[in-house]
């Protein structure tokens, strides 16, 4: 659960700017589009087979220090 509070004085608009911002770091916004429409388990699958591949492929860049 994401939780912010309002600093004092703070308008509304920056408050809401924080809010997206948390949601969008944490994937938050990404599984609800995500879950807004039916996957097929084939399709979810492949989507997290390349999901894995690619955190692989940004480890191995870190390590090797080509980033």
């Amino acid at each position: 659960m994401i939780r912010i509070q309002p600093k004092d004085g703070e308008p509304l608009d920056k408050t809401l700017r924080r809010l997206r911002k948390l949601c969008n770091n944490e994937g938050v916004t990404k599984s609800v589009k995500r879950n807004s429409y039916y996957e097929k388990p084939s399709v979810r699958r492949r989507r997290r087979k390349r999901e894995r591949l690619k955190t692989i492929r940004l480890a191995a860049k870190l390590q090797h220090g080509q980033l």
